[in-house]
């Protein structure tokens, strides 16, 4: 690690490279010892003699302390792609280090100049990274006339991205590529999702998608999507139990949520849902299930949803520390309850279902314990009966919620 008398400047460096950084970023890349970046971003630079150049590790989370022990006591630049603070290195080594140990040095970002040549105003469009992430998390943002704009991992995606909004009925989309912002190869592609699968040429590397999204009304962000939205096998946390659950869960962005016994993950799928910064685990001890969860997870557009395969109250000793829990599952099975009560963070919220006399009896036991609230729910539905319609009850559920 870095002393404490160390920085390390992060400098942004557009597609226009060394011609388009001002007098300060230029003055801090010549004074240092060692300039760390892309290789495309490396050879934007001119030789600096006596310089060191060094790549960025791979994988670049685990291999990030080594590379800087290695570099302790040497003058060290890391280069970024526009704004370093913007789904970039600079907020990875704040991270690591520290805010006091790095000095950023932004130049304009790639969405900054995105909105700049295509008229749009900050407050109109959404920004989703998919750097290095999967494409699905788009799906979170669909809904029609809705403005996106898309960091790109690579050339490939914005042919994935046509093939997934097509699949989901919003083919009709404008879609534009951005390549090369800023630079002298800087290109413009503008068409339709629909349309992109027939072009032929190869997109740039360097790019962002913007998309003005046309389609059918989507499932909205708020707790309580129809229970078909899931595939499942019966274990799901039906739409009106999990819209009670998650009022009482009390998602606020960037909070941590344990989902345990998670079945087909319904509550922490619209837990993250509900804010991009949202965070949650899944635990789920059945494999079939566990998979099942990745997949609606991607489906719904929040494929940063993380799977933990294992039994609680085991698994969990070695989790993150969560700001809520839900207990959907293996309510029954000794110390799940005591596990997930005492690794709540300071005014942590907890809710637990229970279906089954031996359950109810264990929340009713909690109750008097910790107090909180406890409530029976049973929802009917009208359905055909005979010639007439009449009410189909649901199996009671008992609910305890506790905030600490």
């Amino acid at each position: 690690m870095p002393a404490d008398t160390e920085r390390i400047a992060v400098v942004g460096i557009g597609a226009d490279g060394w011609a388009g950084l001002g007098e300060p970023a230029r003055a801090t890349v010549l004074a240092a010892d060692v300039v760390i970046g892309a290789s495309r971003q490396l050879d934007l630079l001119p030789p600096i003699e006596g310089q060191q150049r060094h790549r960025w590790p791979s994988p670049l989370h685990a291999g990030l302390p080594a590379l800087f022990e290695e570099l302790a006591g040497l003058r060290t630049v890391a280069l970024a792609s526009g704004d370093p603070l913007l789904s970039g290195i600079g907020t990875t080594l704040i991270g690591l280090f520290g805010a006091d140990r790095v000095t950023v040095v932004p130049a304009v970002s790639s969405v900054a100049l995105a909105r700049a040549r295509l008229g749009w105003p900050a407050e109109s469009a959404a920004v989703v990274s998919v750097v290095g992430r999967d494409v699905h998390a788009v799906l979170r943002e669909l809904a029609p006339n809705r403005r996106v704009l898309v960091l790109s991992s690579d050339e490939t995606t914005p042919r994935q991205l046509a093939a997934l909004l097509t699949e989901r009925g919003y083919g009709a989309s404008r879609l534009v590529v951005l390549g090369d912002l800023g630079g002298a190869a800087e290109s413009m592609l503008d068409t339709t999702a629909g349309t992109y699968q027939a072009f032929q040429g190869p997109a740039p590397r360097l790019n962002i998608v913007a998309l003005e999204l046309s389609g059918p009304p989507a499932s909205g962000w708020a707790a309580g999507l129809p229970d078909d939205a899931y595939d499942h096998d019966g274990q799901l946390t039906k739409r009106d139990l999990r819209a009670a659950a998650l009022a009482r869960l009390a998602p606020a962005p960037g909070q941590l949520l344990w989902d345990v016994g998670a079945g087909a993950g319904s509550v922490g799928i619209e837990w993250l849902r509900s804010h991009p910064t949202c965070r949650a685990i899944a635990v789920e001890a059945n494999d079939a299930r566990a998979q099942r969860i990745s997949d609606n997870a991607r489906n719904l557009g929040v494929p940063a949803l993380q799977v933990v395969r294992g039994a609680a109250p085991q698994v969990l000793a070695d989790l993150p520390t969560p700001d809520a829990v839900f207990i959907g599952g293996g309510l029954s099975r000794d110390g799940v309850l005591a596990a997930c009560l005492a690794a709540l963070a300071p005014g942590g919220r907890v809710v637990a279902h229970g279906v089954t006399l031996e359950t109810e009896t264990l929340l009713l036991e909690a109750y008097r314990e910790h107090g909180g609230e406890l409530t029976r729910i049973q929802v009917e539905h009208a359905a055909p009966l005979g010639s007439f319609t009449g009410w189909t009850p649901g199996r009671a559920v008992t609910q305890w919620a506790l905030t600490t």
